[in-house]
């Protein structure tokens, strides 16, 4: 919020509570949608008409807005999509060529067996085969022990060939894999540019939103203000006919007010963090404040900045695409943001930008949502989860650990 709207704001306050003072809560209903009384005070027309017609496009380019962020998060979740398959793939790839590595190392041996043979044939004298077919008594006897020979021999290289076929059939599944994975890869930038472009409009279009806010809320400002003048004319009439006919009576109106307020207590910074960097983001993580709601990107960034990592801008979607990895918990460790690039359960915002954390060890995510808060890994999964998915990874590709 800008501190010209904190102004606006401030100044509605005041003249709500002055209203509310004047004749109570039921002659201020005109401002805070109770029924309103006969002849209750009024602003004027052309200050009422205004005020509709710019609620009416406000609410227009809302719903602008909120089409874009539901086109923003079918987006998103196909990218996710995209991701899982990219890691199926992966997983694929490295399967294929963990037996491609088992087939080559059988081959070599088979190879190597063949050669030993061969050499203990040659350093005997090479008479081992020979020998046996000289051996033979009849003709009948030599043709079987021939035979007995060609047999070892095509056993050998039937083994070699077998082993060559499928060394070479992985080899093709692999290349068959790679190419796959190539075009998730080329979809996943094209889905990533399409996001981004969808935030430029976005951008464009909450600009126009917020001055039609502004608008919206000058002329609100402008009818209260109109009806407390109108309020207070009422009020100074009827003290001045009450005063008049029954001179001894003094009409007072008292009223209170109360005021409350919260505060954030952090809890301890998580022990035994690990390396000195990420005991350094969990300390911070507790240190750092919010710096409002919607913005959870620039809070991680004050927190990572706060313990000495560096400097890492944009937002959570930012964040999300370039990384965020892995969907692994094995591979889950402090320090690692934890972010979406979509999801539905905080409007418009959470559809368009997401949202991210910092997992601070014990199963425990903080982040801003207004408030510094401190969730189960799996809370924050089955809320921010709804949309993109929730993966996590190095802030900056620094590994801390």
């Amino acid at each position: 919020m800008s501190p010209n709207s904190d102004s606006i704001l401030s100044q509605e306050l005041s003249r709500r509570t002055a209203l509310k003072a004047l004749f109570g809560a039921a002659s201020a209903a005109v401002l805070f949608g109770l029924p309103a009384r006969a002849h209750a005070a009024e602003a004027s027309k052309e200050t009422t008409d205004k005020l509709n017609a710019a609620q009416a496009q406000l609410d227009e380019v809302q719903a602008q807005l909120d089409s874009i962020a539901n086109e923003y998060a079918a987006l998103a979740n196909k990218n996710a999509q995209t991701l899982n398959d990219i890691e199926n793939v992966q997983g694929k790839i490295d399967g294929t060529q963990a037996q491609i590595d088992e087939k080559k190392a059988e081959l070599k041996k088979k190879r190597n067996d063949l050669s030993d043979r061969v050499a203990a044939s040659y350093k005997s004298g090479g008479t081992n085969i020979l020998s046996l077919l000289l051996a033979s008594g009849s003709f009948e006897e030599l043709v079987a022990n021939a035979h007995y020979v060609e047999k070892i021999n095509k056993s050998d290289r039937d083994a070699i060939e077998d082993i060559q076929t499928i060394q070479a059939e992985l080899d093709a599944q692999k290349t068959e894999l790679e190419a796959q994975k190539a075009d998730l890869e080329k979809l996943k930038d094209q889905q990533t540019a399409q996001m981004q472009d969808m935030q430029a409009k976005q951008q464009e279009v909450q600009t126009v939103l917020n001055g039609l806010s502004d608008d919206v809320k000058e002329l609100m400002a402008q009818r209260d203000s109109e009806i407390l003048a109108a309020a207070q004319a009422e009020e100074a009439a009827r003290k001045a006919a009450a005063a008049a006919a029954a001179a001894n009576k003094n009409n007072s109106y008292s009223g209170g007010s109360s005021s409350g307020g919260g505060s954030y207590a952090p809890g301890t910074p998580q022990q035994n963090a690990g390396s000195g960097k990420q005991q350094a983001v969990v300390n911070a993580c507790y240190s750092t404040p919010s710096p409002g709601q919607n913005w959870c990107a620039a809070w991680v960034t004050n927190v990572f900045r706060n313990a000495g990592v560096g400097y890492f801008g944009g937002n959570a979607c930012d964040m999300f695409n370039a990384w965020c990895y892995s969907s692994d918990r094995s591979a889950l460790q402090v320090g690692m943001i934890v972010a979406d690039s979509s999801h539905s359960g905080t409007g418009a915002p959470g559809l368009i930008y997401g949202h991210v954390g910092i997992y601070v060890g014990g199963g425990i995510v903080m982040s801003n949502e207004g408030a510094i808060t401190s969730k189960s890994l799996d809370s924050f999964i089955s809320f921010y989860g709804t949309g993109s998915g929730v993966r996590w990874g190095w802030l900056g590709g620094i590994a801390l650990s």
